[in-house]
């Protein structure tokens, strides 16, 4: 356990303000699992694993909903806005929250420059002609702007942003499977002919599965955010509990439904589904006129909505750092209860990578995506390795706190870690992620190292 010497993790959290409401923070639970990944990156994950795809996204929703019962057991009793972060350093110690902290602020950093670039490409094929740098800097400057103010702004924001969001995926889940009972005029019911043809339910056999495995892990970053917001609502006990509970059901109808919806009415290998996305490759199979140019703006709001998430996250993430003594001074000043230096400073960093993108595509950019390619799984393991010690700590210490407890521990945390290093092993094995996981150990190796050292310089001086 860290040295009592060391700041507790709470302490952070301090000069927030609590101006989160709980339709906020319903309403971001609700639309945070409905992500860019999801309407963006299973394209690519249905090209690999074709209708095992369904398979795909149950098996690592499943490892989704295990470390988010742990992490919200931790968040419920010990509310930060480190989230993990101070939950590992409470856990193991300081270089703990310092890797998982700092690892985590460059992937949500890099992950505002990768959202504004793909938001940027859908207007600019709106407005052809314009650049595409402009549309960047604007949206940036937009979200900047709101995450600067109170936090409330930031709130109503992901208020609207979810409610569309989540509008839309239940029409599209409502109108697919009135398509696939025939029920839809117009339209013929599709069968299993696009399940079972083409190659059958594993046309990649399981590398294929193996590929879009590892593509669905990474469509569920983000879920995490809930649980940074919650410390600046109104009651982060009552957030925490009602994000968590209401996780498993999110995650099987939000991701796995629409994934069979999109298998049962479009072939797996038709090229739609990778140029135009699965979702707009969908509607337009079922030939419902500017259905499919409606879902373009639903992922131009997706990805808006994940910058301005990322934009938060990453300024709370840094903000409780620095507070627990493990960033620059200068990040932690928060006037009028809101970390506007770490807001500026996360904004900058997305936009340095926004212009890596355009300057050193093939090098320096692709190097940096490369870096945060495996960070989520550091993340996840620092969680479930948190909970093990802290599930112990907190029976002994503070039953009462203890409002919402991860099932059949200490088994399925136990499961969820031979599933995280299950998904490495087959990281190892495939060329493009094996690069990633490199890069990402390499980084963390590094981020490591510098927070064991700090922690020993800072044993040192208070002895």
């Amino acid at each position: 356990m860290p040295s009592t010497a060391v700041k507790t993790p709470q302490g952070s959290d301090a000069s927030l303000t609590h101006g989160l409401k709980q339709r906020h923070l319903s309403m971001i639970a609700l639309g945070g699992v409905i992500g860019a990944g999801l309407f963006v990156g299973s394209g690519a994950g249905i090209a690999a694993a074709g209708p095992s795809i369904v398979l795909a996204y149950t098996l690592s929703g499943l490892l989704v909903m295990l470390v988010m019962r742990m992490l919200g057991e931790m968040s419920a009793a010990y509310p930060s806005s480190g989230s993990f972060s101070a939950h590992a350093e409470r856990a193991i110690g300081p270089w703990a929250g310092f890797t998982a902290g700092w690892s985590f602020w460059v992937l949500l950093c890099t992950a505002v420059g990768l959202e504004g670039i793909g938001a940027a490409k859908i207007v600019t094929g709106w407005l052809p002609g314009t650049p595409e740098w402009a549309w960047v800097a604007l949206f940036m400057l937009v979200f900047c702007a709101t995450n600067l103010t109170a936090v409330r702004n930031f709130g109503e924001f992901e208020f609207w942003f979810a409610a569309l969001k989540v509008g839309a995926i239940v029409l599209f889940l409502v109108l697919g499977v009135l398509a696939i009972a025939g029920l839809l005029p117009g339209t013929a019911a599709p069968g299993t002919a696009n399940l079972t043809g083409h190659g059958g339910f594993f046309p990649g056999g399981g590398e294929g599965l193996v590929v879009g495995l590892l593509a669905s892990v990474f469509a569920y970053g983000g879920l995490e955010t809930v649980t940074i917001a919650a410390a600046e609502s109104e009651d982060p006990v009552r957030g925490v509990a009602g994000a968590v509970r209401t996780a498993m059901w999110r995650i099987a109808l939000f991701y796995i439904g629409s994934m069979a919806v999109i298998v049962t009415l479009v072939p797996w290998d038709d090229k739609a589904v990778v140029e135009k996305g699965p979702y707009v490759a969908a509607l337009d199979e079922l030939g419902i006129p500017g259905a499919g140019e409606l879902m373009n703006v639903i992922v131009l709001v997706a990805l808006l909505s994940a910058m301005n998430a990322n934009v938060y996250g990453s300024s709370r993430i840094a903000h409780s750092l620095v507070g627990r003594g493990l960033g620059p001074a200068f990040l932690g000043r928060a006037p009028a209860g809101v970390p506007r230096v770490a807001v500026l400073a996360s904004c900058v960093f997305g936009f340095v990578c926004v212009v890596l993108s355009y300057w050193r595509p093939d090098d320096v950019f692709s190097w940096l995506l490369n870096m945060i390619g495996a960070v989520i799984l550091v993340v996840w393991a620092f969680v479930a390795v948190s909970q093990l010690r802290l599930r112990r700590t907190l029976e002994r210490v503070a039953p009462g706190k203890a409002t919402v407890r991860m099932w059949a521990f200490p088994y399925l945390t136990w499961a969820a870690l031979v599933g995280m290093a299950a998904i490495l092993v087959l990281m190892a094995r495939e060329p493009d992620t094996r690069v990633q996981l490199y890069w990402t150990g390499g980084m963390t190796l590094v981020l490591a190292g510098v927070g064991y050292a700090r922690q020993k310089r800072l044993l040192v001086a208070s002895l």
